[in-house]
């Protein structure tokens, strides 16, 4: 009875209810489709290299508006990297459950 239980968790676990994909949500993937791979990585290092500029910024001096525009603005540069597929590795729960799972019974 208790494997039916713990089968049913897992399962339960392993449900993706998240329907709606990055890209419908994300106004930056309609433009990105169409740029091949060396203009995503040169668009991807002039983002890059804008961010550390920013950082290195002296931020002081700024008026709220002037750092309310770049929070903006890194905010734009973040959602239109995670259109450029620059994003990470992602592992459901039940996914790493499961892993770590199979690697106690293993070892």
């Amino acid at each position: 009875m208790k494997k039916i239980w713990v089968a049913a968790f897992v399962m339960l676990l392993s449900l993706n209810t998240f329907n709606a994909s990055a890209k419908d949500k994300n106004p930056f993937a309609a433009s990105v489709e169409n740029l091949t791979t060396e203009q995503k990585e040169a668009r991807y290092l002039e983002m890059k290299l804008r961010v550390d500029e920013i950082k290195n910024m002296d931020k002081s001096s700024l008026t709220k508006e002037e750092r309310k525009e770049l929070r903006n603005e890194l905010k734009d540069m973040n959602k239109e990297a995670k259109a450029l597929g620059k994003g990470g590795i992602y592992i459901s729960t039940a996914g790493l459950i499961i892993i770590i799972l199979l690697l106690i019974i293993l070892l």
